[in-house]
């Protein structure tokens, strides 16, 4: 596995500690003509700081960001995607609030950039690493991209997943049935 998925560290603490099942996606500046999409079902994930802030994220002003080391990075948690769906129905993206902690604000931003008004959806499984994968920081793994290569390591032990499969499972129903308006008086 040497795929990371770049997300804002606060993000990526938010799906390591099991709080958070889903992933919301537009894409970046370098995803190219076709836009995002989830193109790989694992991956590692690769917190960033890049165009983070908190008060984008549904959290207390005075929440810290994480102390990442400047010159390398420290991978620790890999993720398998289990299913993901475009979404283009505003209200249904709405209805997503309570399973993740960016602001409305946010996610509108990314529902509306360019022309296609959707926004990619996956919800995941998430693993801890046995061991972090520690490896030197590079001038490839900046800028505006969601996807890197990163080093020939050895394959990491997944290890334990964040949630266990009954709490996985509840959080799987919870999202479909906002998906499918089921308990929201609306249907898709």
């Amino acid at each position: 596995m040497n795929i990371g998925f770049k997300e804002w560290a606060l993000i990526c603490r938010e799906l390591a500690s099991g709080r958070q099942s889903i992933i919301l996606r537009k894409g970046g500046i370098a995803e190219g003509r076709e836009g995002f999409r989830f193109q790989h079902a694992d991956f590692l994930l690769f917190p960033t700081l890049f165009h983070e802030q908190v008060s984008k994220l549904k959290l207390p002003p005075e929440t810290p960001l994480p102390a990442l080391a400047p010159n390398e990075h420290a991978l620790t948690h890999s993720v398998f995607v289990e299913w993901t769906r475009d979404l283009t129905d505003w209200a249904q993206i709405q209805r997503l609030a309570p399973f993740h902690i960016w602001t409305e604000q946010v996610i509108r931003e990314r529902f509306e950039y360019e022309e296609k008004r959707a926004v990619s959806l996956a919800f995941v499984r998430v693993r801890r690493l046995a061991q972090p994968l520690i490896f030197p920081d590079a001038p490839k793994y900046g800028g505006c991209r969601s996807w890197v290569n990163i080093p020939e390591l050895p394959s990491p032990d997944s290890g334990e997943p964040v949630l266990d499969h009954s709490a996985h499972k509840m959080a799987e129903a919870a999202v479909l049935a906002v998906l499918d308006g089921i308990g929201t008086g609306q249907t898709e």
